[in-house]
């Protein structure tokens, strides 16, 4: 059974609310096969102007949150013997730090590390942990930089393939690293940018 956290940490939940989560899931299903870490929010504001509230929301969410999720999950995975996968989502802002998106960056660069981390503790386990790095993709958090005309010009005009990527864009990679094709990958940040960080 795959377990997504994105709406479970967009509905804001608490910390004590992942157990519960994860014991319904293996009480419905039995099992728990891969865990995709998509959840994400991003506050753009100059690093100058950084409000401590914006930078504890962001790092709860786009790197608390997976890490104590997965944590419950890869327990499972150990418990019942079972290999398991976990994907977690990056960004290219994790290699290249953004403008104006702070704790958005500490958080992406911090998943790449928490990926390879996870990685090694969990090997011996059979439980394979990497993450995937969208490029520019047309979403709610990216709606105002896409609306921009300008920014949307400077943008599209360096990435190689010449546009922002839809979403479903990234599902291959996502079945791929749930998949046994992947099963000798792991601690690896995949990025889908298009070509951006080739440039």
């Amino acid at each position: 059974m795959p377990l997504s956290s994105s709406a479970y940490w967009q509905s804001k939940l608490r910390m004590n609310d992942i157990k519960k989560l994860v014991d319904r899931t293996v009480k419905e299903f039995g099992k728990i096969d891969f865990l995709f870490n998509n959840a994400g929010i991003i506050r753009r504001t100059p690093s100058e102007d950084f409000l401590e509230e914006d930078w504890d929301d962001v790092l709860a969410i786009n790197l608390k949150g997976p890490f104590f999720l997965a944590q419950a999950v890869a327990r499972v995975m150990i418990s019942q013997k079972r290999k398991g996968k976990i994907i977690n989502t990056s960004s290219l802002i994790a290699v290249q730090g953004g403008k104006r998106v702070p704790a958005y960056a500490a958080s992406k660069g911090g998943i790449d590390q928490l990926t390879k981390s996870m990685a090694n503790d969990w090997a011996q386990y059979n439980i394979m942990v990497n993450a995937i790095g969208p490029g520019w993709v047309k979403t709610d958090l990216t709606g105002p930089l896409h609306q921009d005309k300008e920014r949307n010009a400077e943008i599209t005009g360096r990435i190689p393939l010449g546009r922002w990527a839809d979403p479903v864009e990234l599902a291959g990679t996502a079945v791929f690293l749930a998949s046994d094709a992947s099963d000798y990958i792991t601690g690896q940040t995949i990025f889908v940018d298009g070509g951006w960080l080739a440039m």
